[in-house]
């Protein structure tokens, strides 16, 4: 059994690093941020993805934030921390960025993204006892990815066609 006095002390510099003990791949931001800037410079993955992640994640992490809660100390949990700890930067620099189970479309990829930061908040806050989320939160944007692509082509194919008949009218 643990001391209940012994203190986990890991500073942010240290989990963004990747001193922290974990699984291969999720400990060190650093390096899976110089990994996707490669992904972005060769225009292996989208961009929109990994920053509308980023975003989704920062913005409900941020609200939790201001809400606060009493009985649940992952609320006080910082977006720039939400970052660093876990698999977050892995997952949203190479698993969400999948091409074959991502959306497909320019503006369903930002929905896309966005929906998988904030699942990956939710899951973590909502839930302690699983304090992952970022797998989790790519499984549920995969299912709807399909459904966000499919909105975006019909509303094209709507404009497109109601400019044609426009066009037919003149």
């Amino acid at each position: 059994m643990a001391d209940p006095g012994l203190e986990l002390s890991v500073t942010w510099q240290d989990a963004f690093l990747g001193f922290i003990p974990g699984s291969m791949g999720e400990t060190s931001t650093l390096a899976c941020l110089i990994g996707g800037f490669l992904l972005l410079v060769t225009r292996i993955a989208p961009w929109r993805v990994m920053l509308s992640v980023l975003l989704g994640m920062a913005g409900l992490a941020a609200l939790f934030n201001l809400t606060g809660s009493a009985d649940n100390p992952m609320f006080q949990v910082t977006p720039a921390w939400h970052l660093v700890l876990g698999g977050f930067a892995f997952g949203a620099v190479y698993m969400a960025t999948d091409p074959v189970s991502s959306a497909h479309t320019l503006p369903g990829q930002y929905v896309y993204g966005f929906l998988v930061g904030l699942l990956t908040v939710l899951v973590r806050v909502i839930n302690v006892g699983f304090p992952e989320g970022i797998m989790l939160a790519i499984l549920f944007g995969n299912v709807f990815a399909p459904a966000i692509d499919r909105i975006f082509v019909s509303r094209n194919i709507k404009r497109r066609l109601a400019r044609q008949s426009s066009n037919a009218e003149r």
